[in-house]
């Protein structure tokens, strides 16, 4: 018998579906609170914060300046916790007590702000740092991780987890170690998924956002394709109205 094409590829896909539909089944009341907490910010002149290391960092920039995204959310970004220059240094960072303090400061956040934080262990240093910094300065802090990756991670010299701190917690349903894939006899995993399940639940947050919004009369502070007519001039004028608390605009 022949054997079937791309193995691999439908058992990750399948493994995906899966837990996307797992993610949309069992978070509901969690995105429905996370999304009460950003209105909320929002129709106060708030801002959205979006935080997270190593390659979590790329969900902050998933919710920053594009098409149909909203305008007053803000990465929190640094060099050190990102892949880009140095991946095995950024690891040790992420793990370093004493960086989130100083990084959060850059951003000069207020009372009325709210701050998603994505780690998919929960555990590292940076983003509980980030969290206990965060909830001492009066912001609403919202965990998108595992939890049960979390319960099975070794807890950083902080000594809590993400969950323990955030306000609300959106758990993205993935197993411990990330990998969902087995692949044969080798004992090893493939298939990250934690990129996939955190853009799927951020922009499901962020539209959710948007529709409430509009369903209270109020028109949305939303980005739009620059390649649509009228596009460069709507978004310039977002732009200049958020860019005061935006640096990376």
């Amino acid at each position: 018998m022949e054997e079937k094409k791309n193995q691999g590829a439908l058992a990750y896909m399948n493994s995906v579906r899966s837990i996307l539909d797992k993610a949309a089944e069992t978070q509901a009341e969690a995105i429905d609170r996370a999304a009460t907490a950003i209105v909320g910010a929002i129709k106060a002149g708030g801002i959205l914060y979006l935080f997270g290391s190593g390659h979590s960092h790329m969900m902050a920039e998933e919710g920053h300046y594009r098409a149909g995204g909203l305008a007053p959310v803000v990465p929190i970004l640094a060099s050190s916790l990102m892949l880009h220059e140095w991946s095995t240094g950024s690891s040790k960072y992420e793990r370093t007590v004493g960086v989130a303090p100083t990084i959060l400061a850059r951003y000069q956040p207020a009372e009325r702000d709210v701050l998603v934080i994505f780690s998919n262990s929960g555990v590292n240093a940076a983003p509980v740092e980030m969290a206990l910094t965060a909830k001492q300065k009066g912001l609403t802090v919202i965990g998108m991780v595992s939890l049960e990756y979390s319960s099975h991670a070794p807890l950083s010299p902080l000594g809590k987890r993400l969950s323990e701190i955030a306000d609300i917690v959106i758990d993205n349903q993935l197993p411990a170690g990330d990998a969902l894939v087995e692949i044969g006899n080798t004992g090893l995993r493939s298939g990250p998924g934690s990129t996939v399940l955190g853009t799927f639940l951020l922009n499901a947050l962020l539209t959710e956002v948007v529709w409430r919004l509009a369903a209270e009369g109020i028109t949305p502070p939303v980005f739009i394709s620059s390649n649509m007519p009228g596009g460069a001039q709507h978004n310039q004028e977002l732009i200049e109205q958020y860019k005061a608390r935006n640096p990376h605009l």
